[in-house]
């Protein structure tokens, strides 16, 4: 995700220097996978490369960075097993760099890809010991940053940034889905929630759900934008019917889950028959939703089992 790249240029321009570290390579078992990062001050850090001694040895290297002028950056490998005691036994490829004034143009550069939300690749060209970074078109090849490469014949390093989150929209404001609104807060997806009145029973106060009439509901399913997830949770099954016909009827959704049992799929698809969808269409819809091995129906089991279905198809879209 993008968003270090509008926290590292606010720091920036408010004076501040900063050091971020990157993992842009990783061999065999690792903590965190290539384009995980830190920001690092010197008296707090946001963001993980995947916690335990990497972590430290990189906060600590960070630091050394802001604390003096002579250098930009350090590119390092580190066995996690050998040289960390690290039970994972891969090996990392770090970057660590200086981010300061001088690196406002790519910060800007990078912020306004991220507007036009476009995949883009962020390019560090290394030239007699200094880094260089740019912004470019996303393009079917990157620079190998495999730590097979030595670090001394490293000339370029490139990461695909992918500015936009998958988007979840999701209807219904009962026990299930203020769990998964939960669920997904600190998850990489833009969450529409929304719901009818009938939804807000008395352990739905505070919700932060936009209220709608069933109608405006239906409406904002059709302005959804395609390959949306949908996951669909309302009060009324007579309500969930409706979104989930309209949804089938478009047929552009990434995903459409709706909550309930093996026996209302059957009874919905007779009536979606009816309603003139065809079995293909049909075969996009999910329900029950989540994880089949998972066999709870409480509310927070159900959300982290849809959460991991949907971070799936997220990290796979040919899944």
């Amino acid at each position: 995700m993008s968003e270090w790249i509008g926290e590292a240029r606010a720091a920036v321009r408010r004076g501040e220097a900063l050091a971020m570290a990157t993992v842009v390579g990783a061999q065999g078992s690792t903590p965190r996978e290539v384009g995980a990062r830190m920001l690092v001050w010197p008296d707090r850090f946001s963001g993980s490369i995947g916690g335990g001694s990497l972590e430290r040895q990189a906060l600590d290297q960070a630091r050394r960075l802001i604390a003096q002028d002579a250098r930009r950056h350090a590119l390092q490998d580190y066995p996690l097993g050998p040289m960390l005691g690290q039970c994972c036994g891969g090996r990392v490829r770090l970057l660590v760099e200086r981010i300061d004034g001088e690196s406002l143009a790519w910060l800007d550069a990078a912020a306004g890809a991220c507007e036009a939300g476009a995949p883009f690749r962020l390019r560090a060209e290394i030239t007699g010991g200094g880094l260089e970074r740019s912004v470019t078109a996303a393009g079917p090849h990157a620079s190998d940053n495999s730590p097979r490469t030595p670090i001394p014949e490293v000339r370029a390093l490139s990461e695909t940034i992918i500015p936009k989150r998958p988007r979840l929209v999701m209807f219904g404001a009962g026990h299930v889905a203020q769990a998964v609104a939960r669920a997904f807060a600190p998850l990489p997806f833009h969450l529409d929630w929304l719901a009818s009145r009938e939804d807000l029973r008395p352990e739905a106060g505070g919700t932060s759900a936009e209220i709608l009439s069933e109608d405006e509901l239906e409406a904002c399913l059709e302005a959804a934008p395609a390959d949306a997830f949908v996951a669909i949770f309302t009060h009324s099954h007579d309500l969930d019917y409706r979104l989930t016909r309209a949804a089938l009827r478009r047929g552009d959704f990434r995903y459409l889950g709706l909550i309930g049992s093996a026996t209302k799929r059957v009874r919905f698809e007779r009536r979606l028959r009816d309603d003139g969808l065809t079995d293909a269409d049909l075969s996009r819809l999910t329900c029950p939703i989540g994880i089949p091995a998972l066999k709870s129906k409480a509310p927070a089991v159900i959300a982290v089992a849809l959460a991991a279905e949907l971070l799936q198809l997220a990290e796979d879209p040919g899944a």
